[in-house]
């Protein structure tokens, strides 16, 4: 096998971003070089607790997980409890984390990384909100030319937003941040909505997790039990969409995806469309096309792809 490939998972956990880390965890193609947590699904203090746990659900103490930005860079906090609960990964009882938080700041952690390793080398996934890697950027723009390629769950077109009508989630809580990752010149790949609504947890699905002899598996089903209920409301599925997991099924196996290179623009000005992606799918306007966007996915593929690797675990 082929050496693994170094990532860097800049994450605010939330159920989803949980199981995205266990299937990168779980996958001999990656080396986890450190999460980075951000303010999202809930405040910061949560959602670099819930990494660490995380990280020992999949009995990977070794892997470091870096603290990083409190809020956004211009708007306020918002969050998501109503979708993920007061603590972000409710569902399970997971015990409280004994590996350590690290001491240095996770944007720190990012640009002293990016500029010590060779360029080009590694990968950034990012399931959260843009803060950290935007104020990262701006700490040190020398990275832009470093990062390999960035691949983020956010964003929406032609199935709009989710906590708008023009907004996904992720985008929404720091579009100042989106704005400049996605004018930085990166190599960029983005899993909105428009994706990750067709990759729906069917109770099927999570009846598969439910019966892994292992740790991860009946954790990832408590997990979908009370992630999914908000989105089968909402929406009236079978199930809700598993958005995060797709940026790493995406880095191993792309062909299960189809998706075009095309302009994305973030609104920032507007009230009313705060936080859109406003997609140039059908290359309208003369603005320089800097994203994949992926449209679709083979999720029964995709769902088997995470059973295989979950069950894997400890």
């Amino acid at each position: 096998m082929s050496k693994p490939h170094p990532i860097i998972i800049d994450t605010d956990p939330g159920q989803d971003d949980a199981v995205a880390i266990l299937l990168a965890l779980a996958s001999p193609e990656f080396e986890v070089l450190g999460i980075t947590a951000v303010a999202g699904n809930v405040p910061l203090a949560l959602t670099e607790l819930n990494a660490r746990k995380i990280c020992e659900l999949a009995g990977r103490s070794d892997i470091k997980v870096y603290s990083g930005a409190i809020r956004p860079m211009v708007r306020s906090l918002v969050t998501a409890e109503e979708v993920h609960g007061k603590t972000g990964l409710d569902g399970p009882v997971l015990p409280d984390p004994v590996m350590p938080l690290q001491t240095q700041h996770a944007v720190d952690f990012l640009v002293d990384t990016f500029m010590s390793h060779p360029a080009g080398t590694i990968t950034l996934c990012t399931l959260g909100p843009l803060t950290n890697v935007a104020l990262a950027l701006v700490r040190e723009p020398r990275i832009a030319s470093r990062i390999k390629q960035i691949v983020a769950m956010g964003g929406g077109y032609f199935e709009q937003g989710n906590v708008t009508p023009s907004a996904e989630f992720n985008i929404y809580v720091d579009p100042h941040a989106a704005r400049i990752v996605f004018e930085a010149g990166i190599p960029l790949t983005l899993i909105p909505l428009d994706c990750t609504h067709q990759a729906l947890t069917t109770a099927s699905r999570v009846e598969a997790f439910r019966a892994m002899p292992n740790a991860s598996g009946p954790a990832v089903a408590a997990m979908l039990d009370f992630f999914e209920r908000f989105d089968e409301n909402k929406y009236g599925t079978d199930g809700g969409p598993l958005h995060d997991p797709c940026v790493i099924a995406w880095l191993l196996k792309p062909s299960l995806f189809t998706g075009r290179l095309v302009n994305v623009s973030v609104e920032c000005e507007s009230e009313l469309t705060m936080g859109a992606t406003v997609v140039d799918w059908w290359g309208v306007t003369k603005r320089p096309r800097n994203a994949t966007v992926v449209r679709s996915i083979d999720a029964e593929a995709f769902f088997n792809l995470l059973i295989d690797r979950i069950a894997k675990l400890p």
